[in-house]
């Protein structure tokens, strides 16, 4: 249930739903045996959400459904204003700007560090552009932090090419081109989750939700790279070689087996396509399993 709400309160931030978010945060803050630090990272990002976006939220209890139809409508329409408002320039000082950037850059947390480029994409401040430039373009960071960064500059308004290595290879990416949603991604990127799905759903109803959201997850470490090159340059082929290897390893993630010829021949997957698929296999399970060795690194 942790991670539900964990994926959820990352689905409000990235579609900028702060009201949603705090009122998340807040009922996660009341809840009861959770380890320390997951309170002390709620209580944290709800005081800035509560600096950065201020906003008049109504008590949902006793707030018929026109009500709050009117106000989620009033909210989404202001929200823009209201940010950039509430990130004025004048707001911070050069100590914060300096602190947030140094918090990006060094904290061993990576959720705290996406929260700073959160913070970031909002600051109006000379630095911001070149340190996050800087920083994206030096050692090489963990692929999904990167994405975030590349989103950040977008938001920025920033744009060019951009040199950095990414899961071990050198690559160019144009920082407009970054999607901020799944939605900006090309349509053969959707199709892979969209044909999983429609296998997975009449196996387990539980399946299309974790392809979703772990497809996701493999998009932002491997945008930009070979793999995701093969993917938008490749035909029917490709997109069922990319559905049957995530099939796979959401597959072993929930129940840690899978019947590889019974997928392949889901899939459509022939003696001709095999070594194309193994090569998928590979590149994705690379990133599943840099997400898991940073999953058990976190303190």
């Amino acid at each position: 249930m942790l991670d539900q709400y964990q994926l959820q309160l990352t689905r409000m931030l990235e579609a900028e739903q702060y009201g949603a978010a705090k009122r998340l945060l807040r009922f996660l803050l009341q809840c009861q045996g959770e380890e320390k630090r997951h309170y002390e990272e709620w209580g944290s990002l709800l005081r800035w959400l509560d600096m950065a976006f201020p906003s008049h939220e109504m008590e949902e209890q006793g707030a018929g459904p026109l009500a709050h139809a009117k106000h989620q409508e009033e909210e989404e329409a202001d929200e823009e204003s209201l940010r950039r408002e509430a990130l004025a320039a004048d707001e911070y000082d050069d100590d914060y700007v300096k602190q947030v950037l140094y918090i990006m850059q060094h904290h061993p947390i990576a959720d705290q560090q996406v929260l700073a480029l959160e913070r970031a994409a909002h600051l109006d401040h000379p630095d911001v552009d070149q340190t996050i430039v800087t920083w994206l373009t030096g050692e090489e960071l963990h692929p999904a932090l990167q994405f975030k960064a590349l989103q950040c500059l977008r938001r920025r308004g920033v744009s060019g090419k951009l040199p950095i290595v990414r899961l071990g290879e050198h690559v160019e990416v144009e920082i407009e081109q970054t999607p901020l949603s799944m939605d900006e991604f090309p349509e053969t990127v959707t199709r892979v989750v969209e044909r999983v799905e429609s296998v997975t759903e009449v196996l387990d109803a539980t399946m299309p939700h974790f392809a979703r959201e772990m497809w996701k997850e493999f998009l932002q470490c491997f945008y930009g790279t070979s793999a995701y090159e093969r993917l938008l340059a490749g035909d029917d082929d490709t997109v069922d070689c990319f559905a049957a290897a995530l099939h796979q390893i959401v597959q072993l993630s929930l129940y840690g087996r899978v019947s590889d010829d019974d997928l392949r021949d889901t899939y459509g997957i022939t003696e001709s396509l095999r070594f194309r698929y193994e090569q998928i296999c590979r590149s994705l399970r690379l990133v599943a399993q840099l997400q898991d060795r940073d999953d058990g690194d976190e303190p």
